[in-house]
């Protein structure tokens, strides 16, 4: 099973890449995995929250395939443990799924489109994170359950 993580935005400036470089790279030890930037809208003017949802909307859908098992990384969606999420993808490795595609959406959230396509909802926190910081979360996230399924000593469970 290959895993990407989709996001609305542009390519992180070096000090950023090499904080999630560290995860992508032990990540990549497990499965296949990329990170990939979906770019923003091209919005002239003062637009609405809403506008912007929309547009991102329809950079996101437009990336996705019928095949891909997509997971929108949502404040509203599942709450999980470190646990739970290791569970989650080794369910999803179990189920044969080949593309298991995680998505965080833009800074005014996503789209009505992206929100009803996505069955899948997973929140990393109740609390508000930077973008930066939900990538990085997400990242340090993965790679635990990954070393949870592999019954290593990263996670130390009570």
């Amino acid at each position: 099973m290959k895993i990407s993580l989709y996001y609305i935005g542009k390519k992180d400036h070096d000090n950023k890449m090499r904080a999630y470089s560290i995860f992508e790279k032990r990540i990549r030890h497990y499965v296949p995995f990329e990170i990939q930037a979906l770019g923003k809208p091209r919005l002239t003017g003062k637009q609405s929250a809403d506008r912007h949802r929309e547009e991102e909307g329809k950079i996101i859908m437009k990336a996705l395939t019928s095949s891909d098992q997509a997971v929108l990384l949502d404040v509203n969606g599942r709450q999980m443990n470190s646990e739970d999420f290791s569970g989650f993808i080794q369910q999803s490795m179990n189920r044969g799924i080949r593309h298991l595609v995680f998505i965080i959406g833009g800074s005014y959230g996503t789209s009505d489109a992206v929100y009803n396509a996505v069955p899948e909802k997973i929140s990393l926190s109740l609390m508000t994170f930077s973008h930066e910081l939900s990538r990085l979360v997400f990242l340090e996230q993965l790679y635990r359950a990954m070393t949870i399924l592999n019954g290593e000593p990263y996670h130390h469970i009570k």
